[in-house]
């Protein structure tokens, strides 16, 4: 039972991920997204593959608020000091070192700062490759920022050059030689020019910056989006070796566009419904599962919040699904990308409409308050006296202050979906077994939908079954879930699904045995009788055992079907298998006692006889060596020889066959061994004995 309602849960809330898909469900960034980021750019000793993944994972730490620099630094500042100061160092290792220092703050000598900054300047002059351009303005703007006396002198000449690769359509070529452009190279042209124009000795003519304020703006006609409001930048035809997906892409643009505007002394007016749009489709992605979709989603939202452009105030709700039972109230949070409270607003419920509502609202201009403390604007729906059900919500924001509505964008109306469960009642459940001839029925009987029932019912092939009940909401509105069957199991496991039907207010099923014989396979016996009704909407959905009924089935003709084989659970062979009982030979009938002792005695009498005779001869002691080596040996023969009498007695107290045997071939070797040498040693004084 447990396992069906487990079931009846997941399809519920697949339902619910159905209905809900498209609505505004972005979340600002969380903890969650901080603790991908350690596991993304995990690193035992604060070392990466590049110094452009370095720079990702420090910088992406460094938005986050997680302290992971003193690490890196002790790993990474060598490599940064060494690339700086070889002269055959790319510009584009520079470029990443010179970043990289930016937040590592690594100690680099001044001599080797001037060196690089003449190398870089050089570069910008001559350089007609978008990339080389942007690594060197790049570099030297690096270079800049950590407090170097760094310009340019040619500036309107680099600013021209870069401009010259633009198109008609806002979007740039990499070189002069490319014939096709890219919406990716655009934001690398927009922060280039950017560089330019903070490195530029006397400044650039504001009627070239100008030119690029429009170009910014044509950018945003080939914009794609969403009918929720979320909006991107993608490539068009562009080179396989030079495409990039719509995430790196609208970061690119990002970017760009956030650099150029912090040095525009003229104001860029970009509408606020497209940098709401676009901080939509960074959060819309969730948490990317790469490292540098992670930087490029995280590096961008910050771009969005450091107030270059209009901060994007992002409208979530924690919960989507209300209960009216636990008096749930509808809750809206305003905050910036990285979760910061927004300034004073107000949040208007314009509309809602219902279930039943036919695209007329249900509720209209509903002001949310305000809850100072946690930060959350929030409804009471118990009072609106709505009913359950998905509901289509749109919301407005309004600044109090009005000094603020350049700064932040609100966007227009944001639209959400939200569902309301409650109670359903059950009523006037019915069941009954019909006769088919003059639809006369025997006793009609009630049923508690709220338990289990233990209905027996018994039928035949000329009978028919009737079950009925109605379902109201909390409002007594009729109500129609999702999932409403019958289920008849037979005692074989077989089973049989019937969906109900809902005609005035009133779920009813009549199943016609004589017409079911074919489904059934003729099989006569014992139905279990199952009813399901669920919704995502329904607090109280259930699986309910009715009972059972006797089904007496004509006889299968003989090219009736078969009943199909039911399927074997393939975890049962994991369970419990029958225990195996041992039945062991009977043991050996065994002598008396008393044989058995008369036997010891018999087998120790020639030990006896040898302890007697010993006692008789006396013992000799005459021939045993007295030189200090085969005195040695001598005594080891002897002790070997006893080692094997105590080990007799081991092998008949304690040790098997097999550990005998082996200790006796150690304890064998050994006494030959010893017992050879004490004898030559013996027959060798023998000998001098004789001779002498």
């Amino acid at each position: 039972m447990a396992r069906v309602r487990w079931i009846l849960g997941f399809l519920a809330l697949i339902c619910a991920s159905l209905t809900v898909q498209g609505s505004a469900s972005v979340r600002p960034i969380s903890d969650a997204h901080r603790s991908a980021a350690l596991d993304l750019f995990a690193s035992a000793d604060g070392s990466y593959a590049s110094l452009e993944e370095t720079y990702e994972a420090l910088r992406t730490f460094q938005i986050l608020g997680l302290e992971k620099v003193s690490k890196s630094s002790l790993a990474t500042c060598p490599l940064v000091v060494e690339i700086l100061g070889s002269s055959s160092s790319t510009t584009k290792d520079v470029f990443h070192a010179l970043r990289l220092n930016s937040i590592l703050r690594c100690q680099i000598d001044a001599k080797t700062i001037k060196g690089i900054v003449s190398k870089l300047q050089s570069v910008a002059k001559s350089a007609d490759s978008l990339l080389d351009l942007y690594y060197s303005v790049g570099s030297l703007l690096h270079i800049k920022n950590q407090g170097f006396d760094v310009s340019l002198s040619d500036a309107s000449g680099v600013f021209d050059s870069i401009k010259a690769l633009s198109q008609s359509d806002g979007r740039w070529r990499y070189d002069s030689s490319s014939a096709e452009s890219s919406t990716y190279a655009a934001g690398i042209a927009l922060e280039t020019l950017a560089g330019v124009v903070s490195l530029a000795d006397p400044e650039v003519d504001q009627s070239r910056i100008g030119v690029v304020k429009k170009d910014i703006l044509k950018l945003f006609d080939s914009v794609k989006g969403y009918d929720d409001g979320v909006i991107y930048f993608e490539e068009k035809h562009v080179d396989t070796n030079e495409y990039k997906g719509p995430l790196a892409t609208t970061a690119s643009v990002v970017r760009g566009i956030t650099t150029f505007v912090k040095v525009d002394s003229g104001k860029l007016t970009i509408p606020g419904d497209k940098m709401l749009g676009l901080a939509k489709f960074f959060l819309s992605l969730g948490i990317p599962g790469s490292n540098t979709d992670l930087f490029d989603q995280i590096d961008s939202l910050s771009c969005l919040e450091n107030k270059r452009v209009a901060v994007p105030l992002i409208l979530s709700l924690p919960s989507t699904v209300l209960s009216l039972t636990s008096r749930d109230q509808l809750k809206v949070e305003v905050t910036t990308v990285f979760g910061s409270p927004a300034p004073p607003l107000t949040v208007n419920l314009v509309e809602a409409i219902g279930p039943d509502s036919r695209n007329s609202p249900t509720l209209e201009n509903q002001v949310l308050h305000f809850d100072q403390e946690n930060n959350i604007h929030y409804l009471d729906i118990q009072p609106l006296k709505l009913d359950v059900g998905k509901y289509a919500l749109a919301f407005e924001i309004s600044l109090q202050d009005s000094d603020l509505v350049n700064s932040y964008a609100t966007g227009g109306r944001t639209k959400a979906s939200v569902f309301l469960t409650g109670t359903v009642k059950i009523d006037k459940a019915e069941i009954a077994i019909v006769n088919s001839d003059f639809g006369s029925s025997e006793a009609t009987q009630k049923l508690d939908l709220s338990r289990d029932n233990t209905l027996s019912l018994s039928a035949n092939h000329l009978q028919k079954l009737r079950l009925s009940f109605q379902l109201s909401t909390p409002l007594c509105q009729s109500f129609k879930p999702h999932q409403v069957f019958l289920k008849l199991r037979h005692e074989t496991k077989l089973e049989h699904i019937f969906i109900l039907e809902h005609s005035s207010k009133q779920f009813k099923i009549v199943l016609d045995f004589l017409g079911l014989v074919e489904k059934f396979y003729y099989l006569s016996g014992k139905y279990d009788i199952e009813l399901t009704v669920g919704d995502v909407a329904m607090e109280n959905s259930f699986l309910r055992a009715l009972g059972h009924v006797e089904l007496d089935l004509p006889e299968a003709p003989e090219k009736a079907a078969q009943p199909p084989r039911q399927p074997v659970d393939p975890l049962s062979r994991y369970g419990p298998k029958q225990e195996i009982s041992h039945i062991f030979r009977s043991p050996d009938k065994r002598p008396p006692v008393e044989l058995s002792y008369a036997f010891l005695f018999l087998t120790l009498l020639p030990f006896i006889g040898y302890l007697i005779g010993l006692a008789r001869l006396g013992i000799n002691l005459k021939g045993f060596p007295s030189s200090a080596l085969p005195a040695t040996f001598a005594v080891l023969f002897h002790s070997g020889i006893a080692a094997i009498l105590v080990l007799y007695a081991l092998f008949w107290l304690k040790f098997n066959l097999f550990t005998t045997l082996k200790v006796l071939g150690f304890l064998g070797t050994f006494v030959v061994f010893v017992g050879h040498r004490t004898l030559s040693h013996l027959a060798s004084s023998s000998s001098k004995l004789k001779s002498s």
